[in-house]
């Protein structure tokens, strides 16, 4: 499964933020229709946001998007309120519509350039 770093989160989040909910998970919870309806807009968009309308417990949110993320391959972008973000990118390379950043410059570079005299 896909590990996310905290950057790539971030631009995730900012994708995101103008996304309607596309998903809502009542008082039925997880079922049949609504895993249906996430992988179907995780295949197409890549990103969903559900929105979760009944469940007001942190704890109940937490273990319903951990279902959802092992159900379905997911990953968990992030959880502001009742509103959970996930990414999964398209199985097709060619076919995929979010490039994540790849960090460049970090840490290891800047060690590096330290040792070889380039930065003070």
């Amino acid at each position: 499964m896909l590990e996310l770093k905290g950057y790539q989160k971030r631009y995730l989040r900012g994708l995101g933020h103008r996304l309607k909910p596309a998903v809502f998970i009542g008082k039925r919870g997880l079922t049949g229709m609504v895993y249906t309806a996430i992988e179907q807009v995780l295949t197409s968009h890549e990103l969903v946001k559900v929105n979760f309308l009944a469940f007001k417990g942190k704890d109940i949110k937490k273990r319903i998007a951990e279902n959802i993320e092992r159900n379905t391959g997911c990953r968990l972008v992030a959880m502001v309120g009742h509103t959970a973000l996930f990414y999964r990118p398209h199985p097709q390379p060619a076919k995929r519509r979010i490039t994540l950043p790849a960090r460049s410059g970090g840490t290891a570079a800047r060690s590096a350039a330290k040792k070889e005299g380039c930065m003070t």
